[in-house]
């Protein structure tokens, strides 16, 4: 079985507490192929508030423990310098425990962006991370679901500077991203929609010529190189034909774009993806959620899917 690598988080969110909840419902044998990367005593506290039981002694659960320096400036639901130092020290540890092969895969909770610029690392999520960390050219957020899958051609960007980014030569490379990631899942021939940027895909130019200069160029390139895309589909039915199964990925511009319709479609389930890496990651679709932080109501399902991809992925990949 697979060894995977959970990192928890911004300790002052729901990381911890998903995290442990998640483990809790585990068999023994999928619990000792676990490794948590995270402060042993946020642990073992997020353990206590939802009784879990979990055992942390040599024969249980393993513990990688990190410790961070600015831990005394972390409260509960709250931003702050220890939260995002913490959570960006459990990434950097699973990345070489990952690089390693200590790890076959790294699964995240969420962390929060502001704390991590507040601690003076200037990323706009796990994404940007990531790809630092393991030096990447490139790095890709796509979303898996059994109901819809989604990749988006921009991530943590402002909506203008995604508009910005609308080029032919960024989608194509996103489009080539989804194919090779779901050409290794065996998905044979897979079928790719690509989003439009304007209502009514520009309206032949009458809203916009993004799709004439940028997008439908970057279609043509990708069947030139024997994918199977199409589009650009008005943002507004692409999603649902996605749904019923007309096509295996779409391709959307801009975060919100591709967001919400994952999210609404199955957000307990959708799988956060990062593709372009030299290491498997997966992560939850949702955010630290300081508002419900360390009250024990967090549903741990998102969490639960992540893990389980993860180890399909490295399953998949091993074969």
């Amino acid at each position: 079985m697979p060894k995977i690598g959970i990192t928890l988080g911004d300790p002052s969110g729901i990381g911890p507490e998903i995290v442990c909840k998640a483990l809790a419902s585990m068999s023994p044998e999928e619990q000792s192929n676990v490794l948590l990367i995270g402060n042993q005593d946020v642990i073992s506290r997020a353990n206590i508030l939802i009784q879990g039981g979990l055992d942390f002694s040599r024969k249980g659960i393993q513990i990688a423990n990190v410790k961070s320096k600015k831990i005394s400036s972390i409260q509960d639901g709250c931003i702050s310098v220890g939260g995002g130092d913490a959570a960006y020290n459990y990434v950097a540890h699973a990345v070489n425990l990952a690089i390693r092969g200590d790890i076959d895969a790294i699964v995240t909770a969420p962390l929060n962006k502001a704390a991590l610029h507040l601690a003076g690392y200037p990323f706009n999520g796990h994404t940007d991370l990531l790809r630092f960390l393991t030096k990447s050219q490139t790095s890709f957020m796509l979303f898996d679901s059994s109901k819809l899958r989604v990749i988006l051609a921009t991530i943590h960007v402002s909506l203008s500077q995604a508009i910005e980014d609308c080029r032919t030569e960024n989608i194509l490379r996103t489009v080539k991203a989804g194919y090779e990631h779901l050409s290794k899942l065996g998905i044979k021939a897979p079928r790719i929609a690509v989003a439009a940027l304007n209502p009514h895909a520009g309206e032949e130019g009458l809203f916009g010529r993004e799709e004439i200069n940028e997008i439908a160029p970057a279609i043509e390139q990708a069947r030139g190189h024997g994918i199977d895309a199409d589009g650009p589909f008005p943002g507004d039915s692409v999603f649902y034909r996605a749904l019923r199964g007309d096509f295996d990925l779409v391709v959307a511009h801009y975060h919100d774009q591709g967001l919400i319709p994952i999210k609404l479609a199955d957000f307990d389930n959708a799988v956060n993806v990062t593709l372009g890496l030299p290491v498997i990651r997966t992560s939850v679709d949702h955010g630290t959620a300081f508002d419900i932080a360390w009250k024990g109501i967090a549903r741990s399902k998102n969490m639960i899917s992540a893990i389980a991809h993860a180890r399909d992925l490295v399953s998949r990949q091993k074969n």
